[in-house]
């Protein structure tokens, strides 16, 4: 090791700009921020969104839709997912703790299950909600529904 090959350790200098170290730096004189106007003092901060005094693009867009307040989001699970599960673990009942265990849904998830495919096994399924179809499929394979 000598003078020549000395270099700073590994993550102790930082790969920035330094503005305002005088006009040879090329980034003094203004230090990049133009010539006059708010944005060229200090202290100068802009809301977000903020144009310049041009309509901002949030303003310019429609308004679309509705979105209610009080609206209760669903885990939709079809019929062919209960299948496959009770046909994989070889489960006769199928309750939230049973979705939760194989990543159907999370600890605060409401559950629907919907009625697309068809169930051939015998199951007691537990669930926030069910589509009229789903129940009538579940009850004619000879199972039962509890609502949570």
């Amino acid at each position: 090791m000598n003078l020549s090959n000395l270099q700073p350790a590994e993550g102790s200098t930082k790969n920035r700009k330094r503005i305002g170290r005088g006009t040879g730096s090329g980034r003094g004189g203004t230090s990049t921020r133009g010539h006059k106007g708010a944005g060229s003092r200090s202290g100068y901060k802009s809301k977000v969104g903020f144009e310049g005094g041009q309509m901002p693009l949030q303003r310019r867009l429609p308004k679309v839709g509705f979105n209610p307040i009080n609206r209760t989001e669903y885990v939709a699970i079809n019929l062919d997912a209960l299948q496959t599960l009770a046909e994989t673990y070889n489960l006769t009942a199928i309750d939230f703790d049973t979705f939760k265990e194989h990543g159907l849904a999370s600890k605060n998830d409401l559950i629907k299950i919907l009625g697309r495919g068809e169930v051939k096994a015998k199951l007691d399924v537990k669930a926030h909600a069910f589509s009229a179809a789903a129940q009538k499929a579940i009850e004619a394979a000879g199972g039962a529904i509890v609502k949570l």
